[in-house]
């Protein structure tokens, strides 16, 4: 409680943003129906759990860009940025950038990629001319969606052919800042929708998006291995295993501990920067058609076909340029009064798309085998000691003669050896990403309600769902039938009751789904809510819900070879006799970080240091893949206050067990236990894997959001939210838990008016949150704080709405998150003509 009243009064003015306001906030409003809470109409004030509904409107007042980048500005949503063209939506904490936790429904199908097992951003989503309103909610979900939903939900809804005929078309033209030193770089997107209503039970629609632009660079240069070889003094520049956190060719996997003159250093190869291996244009196509036909007045049938053809960076473990990277769905959908059905699949074809790490660690590999390059190096370090330089000069002469070749970028040789790496679909060789998939799916949902004679409300529905992965011998392969497509499939179903007692003022429900995946047993799945309402703009939720959440395909079935580093799925057909027969790497890290540490500062041999130190090396205590299992407490007030004061508060709770996170463990390429030690002090005596698995520590994360908005004189609105996010652990940290990743506050605050005078609307925002730390295995560290300005003014003139507008205004670069592009400025002009 303490909590809330903090963040209310730092706040004394938040949230419009996300209702479209009227003459009074106490007038009661179409937007204010939702259907994700409980998968039925209902009112938003007797929502069980926290829905955060904006509408379109809502939206074209905002300084976003788009819709989607608007989200950025909805309590309690934490958006990260991989690419311009790349967001991805969070909730509650453990963000990522490809969050599978969180599921993105339009119009309720998933318009996952199959493979990733979460969307790419909103290139299968409605375009600004096409959205009704979206619904964010945040939190466990899996109560009545399964599957993923354990951080949250988002639904987006696309408008009706039958309501909102006619053409429309919008153009935006700007700038944004690519990054400091590559300056502003023109951003163009085209949109337009057509929608006919040919008879009464007839209609269509069809929409097309293309994007054009530059995309923000990551460029971050900071060492992420700086003291490698602090026990000889080599710090910064002079550092020979330097890694920079957006330059590839050099992390690990890529480095080896070489004896030279008595002394043991740690060198890695040059590398490239991401900017000299990585495409950053972006071309992004989306349409998509849609063809309804009402069987009766209260039944409908529709079909909806979805096509995107994407050109940007996408992020996982590693950066990714997609390129003509292709996704599509065909959907069926019927609904009736009582009945909703959904029939889809979703098609997947990676393109030419290419990893960018493996792109330019193979581009040094290409040009001299890693054995070559090593010899060289001594080599020209011996002679150059001998000849009297400094250890410091000697290892930058060792380096330019080691390099001596080395393609250049930006040189014809150099653009030859991309084109031809990123055709080769194995990551120790080339840098292809060539991943073939598909996704069916199939729910159904029946209001019961009518049967029973409305005594309670009653909804049941089930789902399946399979995944099929074509293996390309690289990232998938089937180990049981080589040659036969990866077939991977769950079903459920759930069953909700509700009743509301005492004069419609108190609302109590129930839920209970079960799962069942093929390579686990039966999860159950309950939520018990109550939602106490004292008045018509008032009310008090309370919720209990249990979410479990199966491996996605990724965490399933993966076997990538990386660098040297293979990356393996956590079920035992994956996985058998890794987990049993491995080494912590974080143990051999330490282990031959002390051998060589005894070498250089003690002066003892080798073999010596090896066994004063082997007693470092722990065995690995992970195992096979387990689903993830969530617990979770809510509580929130939805209300109107002094007539134009609204107010939205939630608190939460989560217990998280099972935690599905990554291991890296090693395995020592022989079985004699006093051997192990020695193979494990040098590279080429063992094999490194990347796990996974699931974390042994129990998580606790809790937290609240708070938002306000308050309507004065002559329109005026004062709108914003807070948010307060924390991870606690309650027992001994194994640090396995994919990050946390949140900050621990972030809050909007806004002023806006929609009709300031002679149909012209403006709002401005300031957005920020504070420094918290990132971890992934890409890089770990502490993202600075950081805010933003937001800016847009609006006008209608002769039947076309003009819209000027700026995200991060003042453009002061920023991360999002680590590893990721520093985020500038961007300045834009929107027309749009036809949207009502």
């Amino acid at each position: 409680m303490k909590l809330v009243i903090t963040a209310a009064l730092a706040l004394l003015s938040v949230q419009a943003f996300s209702q479209e306001q009227k003459d009074s906030l106490t007038t009661r409003q179409l937007d204010e129906v939702v259907v994700t809470g409980s998968r039925s109409l209902e009112d938003i004030y007797k929502s069980p759990v926290t829905v955060e509904k904006t509408t379109r409107k809502a939206f074209q007042q905002s300084p976003a860009p788009s819709f989607f980048d608007g989200l950025d500005f909805i309590k309690g949503v934490q958006l990260i940025t991989p690419s311009l063209g790349f967001k991805v939506i969070n909730t509650r904490g453990f963000a990522n950038t490809t969050n599978v936790r969180f599921v993105q429904l339009v119009d309720g199908t998933d318009v996952q990629a199959p493979h990733i097992g979460a969307p790419i951003a909103n290139m299968m989503g409605p375009s600004d001319l096409d959205l009704e309103s979206t619904e964010i909610v945040p939190g466990v979900a899996s109560a009545l969606y399964g599957m993923n939903a354990i951080n949250g939900l988002a639904n987006f809804t696309s408008l009706d052919p039958f309501q909102n005929t006619g053409l429309s078309i919008q153009q935006k033209m700007g700038v944004n800042n690519a990054s400091p030193s590559d300056g502003n770089k023109l951003f163009s997107e085209i949109a337009l929708r057509w929608a006919q209503k040919a008879s009464d039970r007839f209609a269509y629609k069809i929409n097309g998006t293309y994007m054009r632009g530059y995309d923000f660079v990551a460029n971050n240069l900071t060492d992420i291995n700086p003291n490698a070889n602090a026990t000889t003094g080599l710090l910064g520049a002079d550092n020979p295993a330097l890694d920079p956190v957006n330059s590839y060719g050099n992390e690990s996997s890529d480095r080896r501990t070489i004896n030279l003159n008595g002394k043991n250093y740690v060198v890695a190869r040059t590398g490239y920067l991401e900017k000299e291996v990585v495409d950053y244009t972006l071309k992004n196509i989306k349409a998509d058609a849609t063809l309804v036909y009402k069987i009766r007045p209260q039944s409908r049938l529709s079909y909806t076909y979805r096509f995107a053809d994407i050109n940007n960076v996408y992020q996982r473990a590693n950066r990714f340029r997609l390129e003509d990277y292709i996704l599509q769905q065909h959907a069926l959908t019927y609904q009736d009064a009582n009945l909703l059905a959904h029939a889809y699949v979703n098609i997947e074809n990676t393109g030419k798309s290419y990893n960018a790490r493996s792109m330019a660690e193979n581009i040094d590999r290409t040009f001299k085998p890693d054995n070559q390059w090593y010899t060289d190096y001594s080599n020209r370090f011996t002679s150059a000691v001998n000849a009297g330089s400094t250890v410091a000069e000697a290892h930058h002469l060792a380096r330019a003669t080691a390099d001596q070749g080395r393609p250049v970028p930006g040189t014809e040789e150099f653009s030859n050896m991309i084109s031809q790496l990123r055709n080769i679909n194995n990551w120790d060789y080339g840098a292809a990403l060539r991943v073939k998939s598909q996704m069916y799916h199939g729910d159904i949902q029946y209001d019961l309600s009518g049967v029973v004679r409305n005594y309670i409300h009653l909804l049941t529905g089930g789902d399946y769902r399979s995944y099929v992965i074509v293996p390309d011998g690289n990232y998938f392969i089937n180990p049981e039938e080589p040659g036969k497509n990866l077939v991977y499939y769950k079903y459920g179903a759930f069953v909700e009751a509700t009743k509301t007692i005492w004069n419609d003022k108190l609302k109590i429900g129930a839920t209970l789904r079960a799962d069942k995946n093929q390579y686990y047993d039966v999860k159950w799945n309950p939520r018990f809510t109550v939602v106490y309402s004292p008045g018509p703009n008032q009310s008090f939720r309370f919720s209990f819900q249990s979410g479990f959440r199966f491996p996605s395909v990724f965490e399933a079935f993966s076997n990538i070879n990386s660098g040297g580093v293979k990356r393996v799925g956590g079920l035992p057909v994956m996985s058998h006799g890794i987990f049993e027969n491995s080494y912590l790497r974080a143990s051999v890290d330490a282990f031959q970080a002390a051998v060589t540490k005894d070498v250089n500062t003690n002066g003892i041999s080798v073999n010596q240091a090896i066994v004063n130190n082997q007693g470092l090396l722990k065995k690995n205590g992970y195992t096979y893949l387990q689903p993830e299992h969530i617990q979770s407490f809510e509580a929130g007030y939805r209300g109107v206050l002094f007539k134009n004061l609204k107010v939205d508060i939630d608190v939460y709770f989560n217990q998280y067990n099972d935690f599905i996170a990554q291991v890296e463990v090693n395995v020592p390429k022989t079985t004699i236990a006093d051997s192990i030690p020695y193979y494990m002090n040098k590279k080429t005596g063992q094999d490194k894997y990347r796990m996974w698995t699931n974390s042994m520590t129990v998580a606790y994360n809790y937290g609240s959001s708070v938002g306000l908005s308050y309507k004065f004189y002559k329109d005026f609105v004062a709108s914003g939210n807070a948010t307060y996010a924390v991870l606690q652990h309650r027992t001994s940290g194994d640090g396995l838990e994919d990050g946390f990743n949140t900050p621990k506050w972030m809050y909007n605050v806004s002023i806006g008016n929609s009709q300031l005078f002679n149909r012209v609307g403006v709002m401005l925002n300031y957005r920020w949150q504070t420094a918290y730390y990132w971890q992934s295995f890409l890089v770990n560290g502490t993202v600075p704080s950081f805010g933003t300005l937001n800016a847009q003014v609006n006008w209608k003139m002769v039947g076309v709405t003009w819209k000027c507008g700026a995200t991060n205004l003042t453009n002061t670069h920023y991360y999002s998150y680590l590893g990721g592009p520093s985020i500038g400025g961007m300045y834009y002009v929107s027309l749009t003509y036809g949207l009502k």
